[in-house]
């Protein structure tokens, strides 16, 4: 009988082979055609893909003025397998730096921790933003080191030392940000704060490509079929800001060796007209080879310039506030303008008492505005909350009180183009459950009708105030950018939002804002011509109190509405009716006359030392 047991090891053996070679093909395969790992190293060395980093967008005032532009500079980048028998030294030399910033350098290139994708084929960051000077020294010398090279960036430049906080500034991308969106790698910048960052895919553009031709020695022979590969940058899209930089750079002056805020806005529109965050710092402080020791020095400052005192900052709106009361209770009807309340040096009921200034009494409701009378609205809101239309007592009551407030932009952000906004804080009939149990009634929160308490708000919001009385009821979410190049701004900032209140109670508020720039607390803003409403603010601190203005002109069809508030700054008249009247006579005259242009000095040549009073 025949073996078989040959014949089935034949073709076990041969399978084995064919298998293992089928195996070594199709690794080949995938090696070659469907990886790009071993491609890419090949192209490397024949080719050197050059990016081109395009212009990034100006930026422009709502005058046509150019407020941002690009300067050339200069990187120094390098391929590190190409960099071998250089000399370090008369490299160090070149560049400016010592061999140790060299090594050190080197070092954290090399790490992959700090540089995850390093490799010996692809191109390394070494030295960014060489000024046209460091450049043409560098490039004299250049061909002594092969391996090294240059590419050509531009970084901000500003024609006004103002609006630092808002504009913002540009860094070099995060790893995660670079993981996060693949437009982005190693080495690139990126808006970091402000509109720079708001808008960073609007500014940036797009980025191109030439392909370049190595030898056999690595040396860069010229373009690669002559560009046929090449793809072109794409500039990024411009900016027109709703800012009168003007206009800022008044009320940055005004705020000098003060700490605070100002903000104005166009009513009809909700575009920023000038945003002041004290004290400010000059935007060209973050440009350029210092920015990261500029930057470092600004953020350990005590009085936190980086800090957008205007959307970020949450103080008590004091006086300010009594607007927004009055409109709720003549809305609710709880009072009538001819309602009257006692003042007998404060609110008084029972043994609890709310101190307040001499002025006549009893009081209506445009007189209580006008001399800003604690009294009157803290009997407002007590009477409000004793109210029997609502069922459901104090709580429901409360909470009514809540709806108009965050109808009138309160409590929650107001949604502008600029990061870091904060909500403030408006409390309701749960917060105070929370805190006092059921045991709380009108008595135990009468300082939310003034301002007080738990009540907080930013400057942004307070302005939003001013903006909706202007417009006797309805505001325009704020907003810095009023135009984008070949595009649209967001339909958010174009959507009037209406309050719980009508017109009709609007013009009732306006006329005794009116009323107290006339013959009231802000006499010193009774500008002839402008017809400017107005309201002080007086909010209590643990220190000095805090100063603050909300106004705006005309009292018809207007054009500004304001906000101002400087920390310890004392009584509203001192500090924020002033400057809030100058930033309103310069924006609707055009000029300051000379009379206010002293005053204007004067304010600007007066410090406020935090914590020992005011020089």
């Amino acid at each position: 009988m025949k073996d078989y047991t040959y014949d089935k090891r034949k073709y076990i053996m041969a399978g084995t082979v064919l298998f293992v070679l089928a195996v070594y093909v199709i690794q080949l395969f995938n090696l070659q055609i469907n990886s790009d790992e071993y491609k890419s190293k090949a192209d490397s060395n024949a080719f050197y893909k050059k990016t081109v980093y395009p212009a990034r967008g100006l930026m422009y005032d709502r005058n046509g003025k150019l407020v941002v532009y690009n300067q050339p500079s200069y990187d120094i980048t390098f391929v590190p397998r190409e960099i071998k028998g250089i000399d370090t030294l008369e490299l160090c030399k070149a560049l400016d730096i010592t061999l140790e910033e060299f090594d050190a350098r080197m070092k954290v290139i090399k790490d992959k921790r700090h540089n995850p994708g390093y490799s010996q084929y692809t191109e390394q960051e070494f030295l960014t933003q060489l000024s046209g000077e460091e450049f043409a020294k560098f490039q004299e010398k250049m061909f002594r080191f092969p391996g090294f090279y240059v590419r050509k960036r531009s970084i901000r430049q500003y024609n006004y030392k103002a609006a630092g906080v808002l504009l913002g500034d540009i860094g070099e991308v995060s790893q995660k940000r670079i993981d996060k969106d693949p437009y982005y790698r190693r080495g690139d910048y990126i808006g970091t704060q402000g509109l720079e960052s708001s808008y960073e895919e609007v500014l940036r553009g797009k980025k191109g490509v030439e392909v370049l031709l190595r030898d056999a020695r690595g040396r860069i022979q010229g373009k690669y079929r002559n560009g046929e590969l090449d793809t072109l940058a794409e500039r990024g899209k411009d900016l027109t800001l709703s800012l009168d930089i003007e206009l800022q750079e008044l009320g940055e002056r005004l705020m000098k060796n003060k700490i605070g805020s100002i903000v104005a806005i166009e009513p009809s529109t909700g575009e920023i007209l000038c945003m002041v965050s004290a004290p400010s710092y000059d935007p060209a402080l973050l440009t350029g080879r210092q920015r990261g020791k500029n930057h470092q020095l600004l953020s350990k400052n005590k009085n936190k310039p980086l800090l957008n005192r205007a959307i970020m900052g949450t103080y008590p709106p004091g006086s300010t506030f009594k607007t927004s009361q009055a409109a709720t209770f003549l809305q609710e009807g709880i009072i009538t303008p001819e309602t009257a309340f006692p003042c007998s040096g404060g609110f008084i009921f029972n043994n609890f008492k709310l101190g307040c200034h001499a002025h006549s009494s009893p009081t209506q409701l445009k007189p209580a505005i006008a001399t800003s009378c604690n009294a009157y609205f803290c009997w407002g809101l007590h009477r409000m909350f004793g109210s029997s239309k609502y069922k459901g007592g104090t709580k429901e009551a409360m909470d009514r009180w809540r709806d108009y407030m965050v109808s009138m932009g309160f409590g929650y952000k107001l949604g502008i183009d600029l990061p870091g906004e904060v909500r403030g804080m408006i409390p309701n009939a749960d917060y105070y459950t929370k805190h006092y149990g059921n045991y709380w009634r009108a008595v135990t929160v009468i300082s939310i009708a003034i301002g007080q308490g738990e009540v907080t708000l930013t400057p942004l919001q307070i302005a939003n105030l001013g903006a909706t009385i202007a417009n006797r009821g309805t505001y325009i979410p704020p907003h810095i950018v009023k135009g984008i190049e070949d595009g649209e701004i967001d339909s958010l900032y174009l959507t009037p939002k209406s309050t719980m209140v009508t017109p009709r109670v609007y013009q009732q508020i306006a006329e005794g804002m009116r009323e107290a720039v006339t013959d009231g607390t802000c006499r010193a803003a009774n500008i002839p011509g402008l017809d400017v409403c107005g309201k002080t603010g007086t909010a209590q601190n643990k220190g000095r109190d805090h100063s603050a203005f909300m106004g705006f002109a005309p009292m018809d069809n207007p054009k500004i509405a304001v906000a101002v508030y400087v920390e310890n700054g004392g009584f509203g008249a001192t500090f924020g009716v002033p400057i809030g009247a100058l930033l309103m006579e310069k924006y609707l005259t055009g000029t300051l006359s000379p009379e206010s242009e002293q005053k204007a000095k004067d304010i600007q040549n007066r410090t406020i030392y935090y914590g020992s009073g005011e020089r």
